[in-house]
């Protein structure tokens, strides 16, 4: 059996300007780099930005499972089996991050016949844009640490230090360090901490960013401090916003790519769901909307997190909304919600699918509460048996969602035409959709709303340090209030404990901290024990990367 790796190489791939060209880019449009990968700049934003915008398809999942769900191969197939049907379809999706690439699961550009190409660069460096990201945001933590070393006039408290270093791999000796040591011409020593990239809110600004006004005036909204008489300091009062929107003036450029089938995709930020919103660029899925009739792009992780936040954060700030959502599941990952082990996935058992298709239903009933329609996409393994595919169809049908095969990683588009007739179908259903929460309700009931209405949790439990770090931030600014929360919680649960599969219930959902994110426009909510910076395992996928004397990478999944 073929790798990833070995079919993204034996793709015929056409020149990235031919691509852009059947979208109408012009080459003044495009500004390339190397023969299959571009950026388009902001002359075709603007050239556009009174087109017609076409439907908006959001991909999303059940909680993942190490069986594995496909949720970034069935988006890409998907938007493949469009053209197969004779529809123009635009993927967007966010760009991987170096951290699982080289820790627990190797490449992220889709699997088998349904992967984005050149899957090589798009796994590792691409355009730069993550090292654009992370020297940005390091660049504030430089400017801060010479601010308090250079006579602090602005009177910032070392203790009280919130903007934190980045780095886009999974390390964890650097989630708690010493800065500062050595003698005085070394800086004033001080507790510091990192953070993976894409947890940075300087990618979530990136991502949430219209143009790069808003991306320079977002940054210069970043709370980094406080000072000794507990005033805030935020990144404008440092005067180092404007040199960070230097550094990210090609990064907020939205990167276009294409499929194993010649399918034009739209790659562009990366932030996690777990930690973050977990969705690509607006101004990828707004390009998106305006190049095809659909837009197919995706959400990180479970419905639980990435659909939610893109849904009452990136589509509230956007002003946009899908017109239907794929939810993705497997017959494998299901019977594990059940309690089957993973090495005996492939024998049938009904019985473990039913008790494990509870995670399924809890997200249809999560997602019909937005008030659009839902359509559900079992990704074939060889293994599932007729008797199991019918009994999740019948779940489907019982909670009112469509409901399709996708074969897309063995076949490519052929093998999603089926789920493409049922999304096009589902977008023409009427929709209504709405937020989980309106804006100006407190914060505290932002949290619960999602944590019992969706998590299904029974209370919600404000550490003390939580309560604090929500008057403070209230304290700086009421209208504070009126930001949407994003939740940093666990992939593997809908509750705060990784070990609570299927669809808990009578749980309570700590709450440890409370972050402010005001250039990204929302506030960060720490629940159980979520980190922001990953570690690596005892087998990292690094072990199994090679490249040989022709520049030839291996093992890149």
């Amino acid at each position: 059996m073929k790798t990833d790796i070995q079919i993204a190489k034996e793709a015929t791939m056409l020149p990235i300007s031919s691509i852009a060209a059947e979208l109408g880019v012009t080459d003044d449009e495009l500004e390339l780099y190397g023969k299959y990968k571009a950026k388009i700049n902001d002359a075709f934003l603007e050239r556009t930005k009174d087109k017609k915008a076409g439907k908006l398809v959001l991909v999303t999942a059940i909680n993942p499972t190490p069986a594995g769900e496909g949720k970034t191969t069935t988006s890409v197939g998907l938007g493949m089996a469009m053209k197969k049907i004779g529809k123009k379809a635009v993927i967007a999706l966010r760009e991987p991050s170096l951290g699982p690439v080289f820790g627990i699961k190797g490449g992220a550009a889709g699997g088998g016949y349904a992967q984005v190409v050149p899957m090589e660069d798009i796994n590792l460096h691409f355009t730069g844009d993550f090292h654009a990201i992370t020297s940005a945001n390091n660049l504030l933590c430089a400017i801060l640490d010479n601010h308090i070393q250079q006579g602090n006039a602005l009177g910032i408290d070392p203790r009280r230090v919130l903007f934190t270093r980045v780095v886009d791999m999974n390390d964890r000796a650097l989630r708690n360090v010493l800065i500062g040591l050595g003698g005085k011409v070394n800086g004033v020593p001080r507790e510091d901490h990192f953070m993976i990239t894409v947890a940075s809110e300087v990618m979530a600004i990136l991502c949430l960013a219209e143009d790069l006004a808003d991306l320079k005036e977002r940054l210069g909204s970043i709370l980094v401090a406080y000072t000794y008489d507990n005033k805030p300091v935020f990144c404008r009062d440092l005067a180092v916003n404007g040199a960070m929107a230097a550094l990210l003036k090609d990064a907020i450029k939205p990167n276009l790519v294409q499929t194993l089938e010649n399918t034009p995709a739209l790659i562009h930020g990366g932030p996690f769901a777990n930690i973050a919103h977990g969705c690509n660029s607006i101004r990828a899925t707004k390009l998106a909307m305006k190049l095809g009739d659909y837009a197919i792009t995706e959400a990180g992780f479970g419905a639980d997190l990435g659909a939610e936040k893109f849904l009452d954060i990136k589509c509230r700030k956007a002003g946009i909304s899908p017109d239907a959502v794929v939810l993705v599941a497997t017959v494998r990952a299901l019977k594990y919600n059940g309690g089957v082990k993973k090495e005996s996935l492939k024998e049938e058992n009904l019985e473990a699918l039913s008790r494990g298709a509870v995670n399924l239903e809890a997200h249809i009933d999560n997602l019909q509460k937005f008030g659009i329609p839902v359509v559900v996409a079992i990704n074939r393994f060889d293994s599932d048996t007729d008797a199991e595919l019918d009994a999740i169809r019948a779940i489907c049908e019982k909670k009112g969602a469509d409901f399709a095969l996708s074969e897309v990683f063995a076949k490519g588009g052929e093998g999603g035409m089926e789920l493409a007739r049922k999304v096009v179908a589902a977008c023409e259903k009427p929709k209504s959709f709405k937020f989980l929460y309106p804006e100006d309700m407190p914060i505290k009931e932002k949290i619960e709303t999602i944590a019992k209405s969706l998590y299904g949790a029974s209370d919600v439990q404000l550490e003390a340090g939580a309560k604090k770090a929500l008057a403070d931030i209230l304290a700086i600014d009421e209208s504070y209030a009126k930001l949407p929360v994003c939740m940093a919680k666990t992939q593997y649960s809908l509750s705060d404990d990784p070990t609570k599969l299927g669809r808990p219930t009578d749980f309570t959902l700590t709450i440890r901290d409370i972050r402010l994110s005001a250039g990204a426009g929302f506030i960060v909510v720490m629940t159980g024990a979520i980190m922001t910076m990953p570690g690596l395992g005892k087998q990292p996928a690094a072990y199994s990367i090679d490249i040989d004397n022709d520049g030839n990478i291996s093992g890149l999944f």
